[in-house]
């Protein structure tokens, strides 16, 4: 048997529970020097921390208040420059889609009112009535019932707008 393998089953004898690890050779700052190919060593050390007690600080426990107060009031603050910012986008958004609501509302009318007037043209409604049967009144059949008649007298109730036709039979 080689002095190495004797040397290795001797410390693993020795310390038993100590984990040995190869690992790549590290530089390590301090006063260790640097063996390519040497094995390190760990020992398990199990620490015991109940008996420490942590001190009160009353400086440190303002600060950290401080500290969160203003963290929370910058928060608080983006938030509400981030909302403000978004809802004006949608507002721009919503501006621009009722603009061209507007737009199209307007084409409309325009299509509706040319519609209105090819619909009242006196030579069309003559088409249609002629082609209908129907017949031009003879003078006197039409009776004017918003005051201007020929008549002068008094005119207890007056409805504008309204003519009557009566057909002769």
């Amino acid at each position: 048997m080689s002095v190495w393998a004797v040397a290795t089953s001797t410390l693993q004898e020795r310390f038993r529970g100590v984990a040995i690890a190869e690992t790549k050779p590290t530089r390590r700052s301090g006063s260790r020097r640097f063996v390519p190919g040497a094995p390190e060593i760990y020992f398990n050390k199990a620490i015991d921390n109940s008996r420490l007690v942590k001190l009160d600080h009353p400086e440190r426990k303002r600060e950290m208040r401080m500290f969160t107060i203003a963290a929370s009031v910058l928060f608080v603050l983006c938030t509400v420059y981030v909302w403000q910012h978004f809802r004006s986008i949608e507002y721009g958004y919503n501006i621009e889609a009722a603009k061209a609501e507007r737009d199209r509302l307007a084409e409309q009318n325009r299509a509706l009112r040319v519609q209105e007037a090819k619909l009242k043209d006196p030579q069309r409604i003559d088409t249609l009535a002629r082609g209908m049967g129907l017949q031009s009144p003879a003078a006197g059949q039409v009776q004017q019932l918003d005051g201007t008649s020929e008549s002068s007298g008094q005119v207890m109730a007056r409805a504008a707008g309204i003519s009557v036709v009566s057909v002769a039979q």
